[in-house]
């Protein structure tokens, strides 16, 4: 009776203030697997929300053009619309009477007696210990195949990257440049890549972010297909088609699988091969294993009872496909299973470290190389899927000893990517240049800031007669001699008076001093309480965040609600109500990630 029963009631409240349903609500269980309805339900919701906000704009349009006058004569920037989403809407109804009339299956499997071995009082990716290992499972209903993959003998051509995404229109743009700026012996590697976008219609601001369509590891699509027994015919075309007689309703072929392309450009560009897999794609690949003990083992990783060891051996290690299958070698599962239960590739979004005023024709952006380093259930240390595949492709403008080239930096074989915008709509420049602001973003989190400084020169440069705001940027890393990043032209954005005040801090440099300084970009925040307060509640500047949300955005986010209660004199919740509302007027803005 209590299933679901918080959001059951919040949905109730909404309707009784009369909010109105565009897409009906999901009902999802954590013990048998969120995904059996969560994965759906997104699907389903954007396409709901897309048509939602269609009908809003044809509303809209009709206004404005009854209003295009006096639409002209308003100037006010913040400006608030109202979305109004129809009840009238075409909902996509969740109803796949399998997961949810028998969505757990009670078993007790006597003939399999699969314990940790001798010795192992520890559980692990491979094997249980009780209570789990003795227990019967309930583990979520099979999902119902529904791909069919044909191969063809003919030839042809591969659809193209921009018929993989809904965006709109994809560039394929020159690397240019490529500067490593961190040591060798820091601890992350960061480079700068510049593109060269002069001779396409692609368009940008300081602050917006954009989208690099990356491949999969050449090797791991490589080791995929012999795990598959299809080595061979990577290069072969197929055919992707809904399978006939599929019990799970409403099956489509997933828009990101091409109808028709080679094996390889589908595991090569669709799909996500390092996903972590959910836990009904474990159920399915129960089917495919051989090896009793190993089905056992899978069968404890999708139940209700393994959920803690799913938890730990599975999503908080990053455990992909590949890994699972070196782990259990038995399980052979079939190309259409992939297809199945493999997400899309998704590209991935950077923030623009350059202004086009100050660099015209130019892009460039900062990233850290990932690495995923071996542990006990990832047998092989991997770099980040996109960072691994972009720090391999502009090698030989790191190395140009290496390679033939000319001039250093610049390679005789010009290397390609793809990219599609992704405009933010809020983390920009103040419209007004005398509004000061406050930027934060330690690491790779300064990326979006240079952009901005770049920007804000150029404007004093042109316009000298213009008022400017005062700037300060709060920087941190680990070693000021290591991985300090931009630190000359941050020191030039200093001289020339772009940059009112730098603050930086270094987290793993020692010091003699009695009074240790200052690790932490929100320790340094908080040194700076007066004037942080000072530019947010009285000169009604911005505050801006770039970087990590979980280990910084979050305690920098903290640091402004203590600064806020100690310099208005008011309890720790009226400044969080005040910070609250700097949020809504867009003048506490973060570009983050997790």
């Amino acid at each position: 009776m209590f299933f679901c029963n918080g959001g059951r009631t919040v949905d109730r409240r909404l309707q009784e203030l009369g909010a109105q349903h565009f897409y009906d609500t999901g009902l999802a269980d954590d013990c048998v697997g969120l995904e059996l309805v969560v994965d759906p339900w997104i699907d389903g919701l954007w396409l709901a929300l897309k048509e939602a906000l269609q009908l809003q704009k044809e509303k809209e349009g009709m206004n404005n053009a009854v209003n295009a006058v006096s639409s002209s004569l308003s100037t006010a920037p913040h400006a608030v619309h109202e979305l109004k989403l129809s009840s009238e809407v075409q909902n996509l109804k969740l109803e796949d009477e399998e997961a949810r009339g028998s969505d757990t299956l009670s078993q007790k499997l006597d003939d399999i007696n699969h314990v940790a071995p001798a010795g192992d009082a520890e559980p692990s990716l491979i094997h249980s210990v009780p209570p789990v290992s003795q227990s019967a499972l309930n583990i979520p209903a099979l999902p119902p195949e529904y791909i069919e993959v044909e191969f063809q003998d003919t030839q042809g051509e591969n659809p193209h990257l921009s018929s993989l995404i809904s965006e709109g229109r994809t560039f394929e743009v020159p690397v240019t440049k490529a500067v490593q700026l961190t040591r060798e012996d820091a601890v992350k590697t960061a480079l700068l890549l510049e593109l060269d976008i002069a001779d396409t219609a692609f368009e940008y601001q300081p602050g917006d972010a954009f989208c690099v369509m990356c491949p999969n590891n050449v090797s791991e699509v490589e080791k995929l297909l012999h795990i598959l027994g299809l080595s061979e015919k990577g290069d072969n075309f197929v055919c992707v088609k809904v399978k006939q007689g599929t019990k799970k309703k409403g099956a489509v072929r997933p828009q990101h699988i091409p109808e028709r392309s080679t094996l390889k450009f589908i595991l090569t560009w669709c799909l996500e091969i390092r996903a972590i897999p959910k836990k009904a794609f474990l159920r399915a690949l129960v089917e495919c294993t051989s090896d009793a003990g190993e089905k056992r083992r899978l069968q404890e990783l999708c139940s209700r009872q393994g959920a803690s060891d799913y938890t730990h051996f599975i999503r908080d290690s990053n455990v992909c496909l590949l890994d699972l299958l070196h782990a259990f070698p038995s399980c052979k599962p079939s190309l259409s299973l992939l297809i199945e239960h493999l997400p899309k590739l998704q590209a991935r979004s950077y923030s623009a470290s350059s202004s086009d005023l100050y660099q015209p024709g130019r892009l460039c952006f900062v990233f850290n190389v990932v690495e995923f380093p071996v542990g006990p259930s990832r047998p092989v240390s991997r770099k980040g899927v996109c960072t691994g595949w972009l720090a391999e492709l502009v090698a030989p403008l790191l190395h140009p000893s290496k390679n033939s080239q000319g001039t250093k930096g610049e390679s005789s074989s010009i290397e390609k990517i793809s990219i599609f915008p992704r405009p933010n709509n809020a983390f920009h420049l103040p419209a007004d240049p005398s509004v000061p602001f406050i930027m934060v973003g330690p690491g790779t989190g300064i990326a979006p800031f240079i952009g901005f400084l770049q920007h804000r020169q150029k404007l004093r440069e042109q316009h000298t007669d213009w008022e400017f705001g005062e700037t300060w940027l709060f920087f941190g890393c680990r070693h000021q001699d290591r991985d300090y990043l931009f630190k000359d032209e941050l020191q030039c954005f200093l001289k020339n008076g772009t940059l009112t005040h730098l603050k930086v801090c270094f987290s793993r440099d020692s010091s003699a001093a009695e009074v240790a300084p200052p690790k932490y970009v929100q320790d340094v925040l908080r040194l700076c309480a007066k004037e942080v307060a000072r530019v947010l509640l009285k000169e009604r500047g911005y505050f801006y965040i770039c970087g990590d949300k979980k280990h910084m955005a979050d305690d920098v986010s903290d640091a402004v609600v203590d600064i806020l209660s100690m310099e208005m004199e008011a309890d720790k919740l009226e400044a969080m109500k005040r910070l609250a509302m700097l949020r809504e007027a867009k003048r506490y803005l973060q570009d983050v990630w997790s």
